[in-house]
């Protein structure tokens, strides 16, 4: 989207609403100039574009807005990704299979609820991220903790809340046997893996955002680059890169 701005995230709805709906609108009245779907890999930009979606069109405050055509869908990563041809495109694509790699799937809340706003047809049990992590081989395990909350906007101003809620979420996903996470929420990659030093025994879980784990499957590589990125040290992944097994021919 040419001159997009920042949604605003919960930062800007908490201050003030007008705010929080307009910075969203914004994006979506360019969108609408061009004429395309909008293919989101944030969940708090999903969860605000939504939002104005739906502001646009039933909330008289806003039909000031005279140039909105709403002829378009607002796709979430992971919705995408999950559609069959394209796991099928991905799965026939993968050079280096993730071995069976145990790995809580980690929605958290924004790109859910509430459904009313997100149109999430099962926003308390979505299987996306799950059909997702199977295709490249890797196995998902069944948890408790894969829908609560990281407390993100919370972690400034209430660390304690946020390191409490994360340690609750990290606990859960070892006790299901998981040796890693993945997610398709930016903000809870970065706050569960930073948060996680201040909670005692919990501080290896690495959180891998879903289309890392497509790219190092489908490349057969993972980046030095990336690994430092992450501030839990992400050695269940870089083990299966350093294995001589697990690996196939993708197509030509």
């Amino acid at each position: 989207i040419p001159d997009w701005n920042c949604c605003g995230a919960s930062s800007a709805h908490m201050t003030d609403h007008e705010i929080g709906m307009r910075l969203p609108i914004r994006n979506l009245l360019l969108a609408a100039e061009i004429g395309c779907d909008i293919l989101v890999p944030c969940a708090a930009c999903y969860q605000r574009l939504k939002a104005a979606d739906k502001a646009l069109r039933t909330d008289p405050g806003f039909w000031d807005v005279a140039r909105f055509s709403g002829d378009f869908q607002i796709v979430h990563i992971s919705s995408f990704l999950a559609r069959p041809e394209i796991l099928a495109a991905i799965e026939a694509r993968v050079i280096r299979n993730l071995a069976d790699l145990p790995i809580a799937c980690y929605y958290g809340c924004l790109s859910l609820r509430n459904p009313r706003i997100t149109d999430a047809p099962r926003w308390e049990m979505p299987t996306t991220l799950e059909s997702i992590v199977a295709a490249i081989g890797a196995r998902p395990v069944a948890w408790s903790h894969r829908t609560e909350c990281c407390s993100g906007s919370l972690t400034m101003a209430r660390p304690d809340i946020a390191e409490k809620l994360v340690g609750d979420i990290v606990r859960a996903a070892k006790r299901a046997g998981a040796t890693a996470m993945v997610t398709d929420c930016p903000m809870c990659q970065a706050n569960v893996e930073s948060r996680q030093p201040a909670v005692e025994g919990v501080g290896d879980m690495p959180v891998f955002f879903v289309t890392e784990l497509i790219e190092a499957a489908m490349s057969g590589t993972y980046p030095s680059k990336q690994q430092r990125a992450h501030l839990v040290p992400p050695g269940v992944l870089t083990g299966i890169f350093s294995a001589s097994t697990m690996k196939k021919e993708g197509p030509a």
